[in-house]
């Protein structure tokens, strides 16, 4: 395998970066992350990545993303204006890709300009997880990873040996995803029809699919205030679903009353992946995150040795 790269890490998500570096058996790059009085941020590399492939991991947090976002453009550029080979940017969670598309008039499409900025900054590929709608991958004129954690997710619920499963998507627009993740369990699938009044609310309407006395488990891209998923979770209940039901989503943005809502909900296991870090006051009984360090790992030793990455996922 190619030892000619280096990882380098922003101030988003140590946790994380630390368990890539594990996997990958190669410490962190060195990086000086700072802030000068006025706010403007301030990045050095510790070391020559002349000539050298840079994998460089960030993610988007809550209340932070702008920030997040920032240092990452910074990091991006500082390796390109070192003379970096290729640039390999890993952004398990990418802050705007929600905003994808103009639902009214005189509104931007964010994700596009997030995009172009991370391409701009010098970004020769982009690595990043379940975004909420895959053809936001033609916004970036560099190749994009979009890694599915279908199978992830599904390696934790087989071992739990459920009976009686239905995948169910939230919306029709993840029913794709949740496709995935119910045929590797040999489930059923089932799909809720949902409308938006206004933004972080959501109200079930119908439910199309097979629920009545069956073991559902909501199937989702990210979850944010939680308003969706525990309307999702009585609607289903109203369908004759059983009181077993499980909560498996990549992306735990926890904000506002979702920590609330979800230790209230009554839901037997929230699964989510650790692509945001959760803290103190996110946490509550019955939620349990998976590494995506691993996988993380995994994906930067095949493309080192150009291999394929898509056969990780699928």
């Amino acid at each position: 395998m190619s030892n000619n790269y280096t990882i380098f890490s922003g101030s988003s998500h140590p946790e994380l970066a630390e368990a890539v570096a594990k996997a990958t058996k190669k410490p962190l790059g060195e990086i000086t992350l700072s802030d000068f009085s006025s706010g403007e941020k301030y990045i050095a590399l510790g070391e020559s990545v002349r000539g050298k492939e840079v994998f460089i991991i960030q993610t988007c947090r809550d209340q932070l993303v702008n920030e997040d976002l920032m240092e990452l453009f910074l990091m991006i550029n500082t390796a390109k204006l070192s003379f970096a080979e290729k640039i390999h940017v890993i952004v398990p969670y990418l802050g705007y890709a929600r905003q994808d598309k103009i639902h009214t008039p005189r509104e931007p499409i964010s994700s596009k300009l997030v995009a172009d900025l991370i391409v701009k900054s010098g970004a020769d590929h982009v690595i990043t997880f379940q975004l909420h709608a895959d053809q936001t991958q033609a916004f970036f004129d560099v190749p994009v990873d979009n890694v599915s954690i279908h199978k992830l997710m599904a390696g934790h619920f087989m071992k739990k040996k459920l009976k009686n499963i239905t995948v169910v998507s939230p919306d029709a627009g993840g029913a794709k995803n949740a496709k995935l993740f119910a045929d590797q369990l040999g489930a059923e699938l089932a799909i809720l029809h949902k409308s938006r009044p206004a933004h972080n609310q959501a109200v079930t309407t119908h439910v199309v699919g097979n629920v009545e006395g069956r073991t559902c488990v909501l199937y989702d891209d990210m979850v944010d205030t939680a308003g969706s998923v525990v309307a999702a979770r009585e609607a289903l209940l109203n369908a004759g679903a059983s009181d077993e039901m499980y909560l498996a989503a990549t992306h735990p943005i926890f904000s506002g009353p979702a920590q609330e809502r979800l230790s209230k909900a009554g839901f037997t296991e929230v699964m989510v992946t650790d692509s945001l870090p959760l803290g103190e006051q996110k946490q509550f009984e019955g939620l349990n995150q998976i590494s995506l360090g691993p996988l993380i790992g995994s994906i930067i030793q095949s493309i080192a040795e150009d291999k394929s990455v898509s056969s990780l996922f699928y």
